[in-house]
């Protein structure tokens, strides 16, 4: 069953990781009477890499997620995983395979706790850079290959800032790849009225996970891989426009070949 919310857009900038200025979708599709018809969405190969059998590997920062309630979101958090990384949402994305990297089915190939509690009340991507980056050098996450994609989870009350944004004001989560394409997702707690989009925290959570999962997979170099330089990603398009997959709720995605989001 399809619905539709609204919500707030959540994307990054071609070349890097800063989220776009989000707007409310009562807004964003609107219709100025007497305009021409705006053209469909078109999404465009620019020769980048794509992940094409994705290995998620999910990080949960801080002490919360092994407390009680904290330990019931991971726990439903790696269910979604497990169930969506090899459901029809992926399977939908392989009219977005390329010569030489064929989209399939994906797997998760481990999770990690890092009791360690976030600085302050925000932390930068930079700095979540960093954590990723010393995590794997201690051997903490494994070395990533060309499909690892790490999705980190941050508890409430901890926001993410990128240069002059900050989430849930501007952005409800992103993806991002280092200079050296280690590409990682980031999940704020959606704690905030922006990024609940009506819907429950999990809800909100499992469809911003879909939208930063679908993103990655088919442009985990935001602007190198399939964008619309008119719409975004895949996912920008079809902004907090859900449907159940199973008992989990997942963000509709842009379809060139039907012209729509699915």
């Amino acid at each position: 069953m399809t619905s539709g919310s609204a919500g707030w857009q959540v994307s990054v900038r071609p070349g890097g990781g800063d989220p776009l200025r989000i707007v409310p979708l009562s807004t964003a599709g609107e219709v100025v009477a007497g305009a021409e018809p705006a053209p469909l969405p078109q999404l465009v190969y620019y020769d980048g890499p794509l992940l094409a059998a994705v290995e998620v590997f999910t990080v949960f920062w801080g002490s919360w997620s092994q407390a009680a309630e904290g330990a019931a979101v991971v726990e439903q958090v790696l269910a979604f995983f497990d169930f969506v990384l090899s459901s029809e949402l992926i399977e939908q994305l392989a009219e977005y395979s390329v010569p030489g990297q064929t989209i399939g089915r994906g797997s998760r190939i481990g999770t990690r706790t890092i009791a360690t509690t976030p600085p302050g009340t925000s932390v930068s991507d930079g700095a979540i850079q960093q954590l990723l980056q010393q995590a794997i050098a201690a051997g903490t996450l494994p070395q990533p290959n060309a499909n690892t994609l790490f999705f980190l989870f941050l508890p409430p009350g901890i926001a993410v800032v990128q240069g002059r944004s900050r989430s849930c004001e501007a952005f409800c989560g992103y993806h991002n790849a280092s200079s050296s394409n280690l590409f990682y997702a980031v999940m704020p707690y959606p704690d905030c009225s922006g990024c609940l989009g009506g819907l429950s925290p999990l809800d909100a959570l499992t469809t911003a996970s879909s939208h930063e999962l679908c993103e990655a997979i088919t442009d985990p170099v935001p602007g190198q891989g399939w964008y619309d330089l008119a719409h975004g990603e895949i996912g920008d398009i079809c902004p907090w426009q859900t449907k159940k997959l199973g008992a989990y709720t997942v963000q509709l995605e842009w379809s060139n070949t039907r012209g729509a989001c699915v």
